[in-house]
């Protein structure tokens, strides 16, 4: 087993513990103390948890001592890594921060990897790519792993290989009741915890699968507004025909006109083509040629690449910032479904956003040997609009509920073809989560089940900050302060 990177050595006396009634090797801060807002902060800015105790966890001991602390007070429990998908923003209670907890181990023999709970996917995918072997990560190296392995994960090659919570192999994951436990494939424990975020415990690590993936083939496509309409119909006809090694989306923006955006697309309207091709070069080029015989292109990136570089495909922002987002998941595309999204957050809305189509399919239909809570399996596609509230420069100057309006009329139009959601691209506008909103994220029955295994595992709610799934017959509710 080869090491990339360890977590923090235990240390005792760190900042904040002398004065606070838990032993932790990592700060334990309240609000006020030096170094709470840093330790609170993530990549999400329009929300921002402020709990009443932050504990900066350095490893699993740690965060075994944060939920038992927690537990015997009946407090609500929230836990971040790098904040991109904050949902719902603890008010009072415990937050357990993971990101020192960046241990990365390969062993190639088995083609696995253990990540700890604060890794990146970017430091993930260099110690993968060292053995030519791939993980099933994201489009985002500053993404944290372990977050988003726990959401289900739609990755950059989902099409070929399916999610990556079908897989993992093992967690290692802190339950309500403090205790550390190892849960794998077959237990009720591990199918509930991948699909439903932090419902059922603070996961501290994950042994996950790699796979024999050096090189792709991928990049962008970006045409501008003239060419926009014209791209997505020829896009939308040739996903049904695509083999399951090529994973594609299309981004519907206008690019600020800021020296940071690439001068072609400088203050234009643009439809870019994110293209992912896992077999040879040659037979990629041969696939995306009807894209390109749309016509002029204002980027055409696409390249042979070391897997090591996947990142270059999407060039998601890697700076923190405010945004809030929905997405419908659709049996098909219809002209009239791509119509639907164009008329509602296309380049005439009046609240600028950020709208992703992904061709979903391929091995994402397929559920692995672990019953994990992943559903609407059925997807063909997956419909996201992100937008950013607040004044420039970091919001379009548009208020939140403008943006939420907005969201609800796409919802509306895009109903005639919608299974349900993925609540893991619901980012933001958890104070409207309702457990109607919660349930459209699994298949009929499958609420129940989870209700009711939640009802074993954590019977006073204490994991709630989420999109919640609340115990069966109602439990008992944790307390919110101290």
């Amino acid at each position: 087993m080869e090491s990339a990177q360890h977590s923090s050595a235990r240390t005792p006396g760190a900042p904040g513990t002398a004065r606070r009634p838990l032993a932790a090797t990592g700060p334990v801060l309240g609000p006020g103390d030096p170094g709470y807002d840093e330790e609170v902060s993530g990549f999400q800015t329009a929300w921002t948890h402020r709990p009443d105790l932050v504990v900066g966890a350095v490893d699993a001991e740690d965060v075994r001592l944060a939920v038992s602390y927690a537990a015997g007070r009946r407090l609500p429990v929230a836990v971040q890594a790098t904040g991109h998908g904050l949902s719902v923003a603890a008010e009072g209670g415990v937050l357990i921060g993971t990101r020192r907890m960046t241990g990365v181990s390969v062993d190639p023999e088995s083609r696995t990897a253990r990540v700890t709970a604060g890794a990146r996917w970017g430091a993930v995918v260099a110690a993968a790519a060292a053995h030519g072997l791939a993980p099933l990560n994201g489009s985002s190296p500053t993404v944290g792993a372990v977050g988003y392995t726990l959401g289900g994960g739609i990755g950059l090659l989902a099409r070929r290989f399916g999610y990556a919570a079908d897989h993992v192999r093992a967690l290692e994951v802190v339950t309500a009741d403090g205790r550390p436990r190892r849960t794998v494939p077959g237990e009720e424990l591990f199918g509930a915890l991948l699909g439903t975020g932090g419902n059922f415990g603070v996961v501290t690590a994950m042994e996950i699968e790699l796979f024999p993936v050096p090189a792709i083939y991928g990049g962008q496509l970006v045409f501008g507004a003239p060419l926009a309409d014209r791209a997505l119909e020829v896009w939308r006809r040739w996903t049904a025909d695509v083999p399951e090694t090529l994973t594609s989306s299309v981004a519907l923006l206008s690019h600020p006109d800021v020296p940071a955006v690439t001068a072609p697309l400088r203050g234009r309207y643009a439809a870019s083509f994110r293209i992912v091709h896992s077999g040879p070069a040659e037979e990629g080029e041969r696939l995306v040629a009807p894209l390109r015989a749309v016509g002029e292109r204002l980027v055409d990136d696409l390249r042979e690449m070391p897997y090591a570089e996947c990142d270059s495909v999407h060039r998601d922002p890697p700076f923190p910032q405010p945004y809030t987002a929905t997405n419908a998941l659709l049996r098909e595309l219809p002209p009239e479904a791509l119509d639907a999204v164009l008329d509602t957050v296309g380049p005439g809305s009046p609240v600028p956003c950020v709208t992703d189509v992904r061709h979903l399919g391929g091995a994402l239909r397929r559920r692995g040997p672990a019953a994990v809570a992943v559903d609407h399996r059925e997807a063909e596609y997956i419909v996201r609009a992100i937008a950013s509230p607040g004044p420039p420069p970091g919001g379009t100057g548009h208020s939140l509920r403008q943006i939420r309006d907005r969201f609800d009329l796409l919802r509306e139009a895009l109903a005639p073809w919608t299974l349900g959601h993925s609540p893991a691209f619901l980012y933001g506008d958890g104070e409207r989560a309702g457990e109607a909103q919660t349930r459209a994220g699994y298949d009929a029955g499958a609420y129940e089940r989870l209700a009711a295994l939640k009802a074993v595992h954590d019977p006073h709610n204490l994991f709630r900050f989420n999109r919640n799934i609340r115990p069966a017959g109602g439990g008992r509710p944790a307390a919110t302060t101290l």
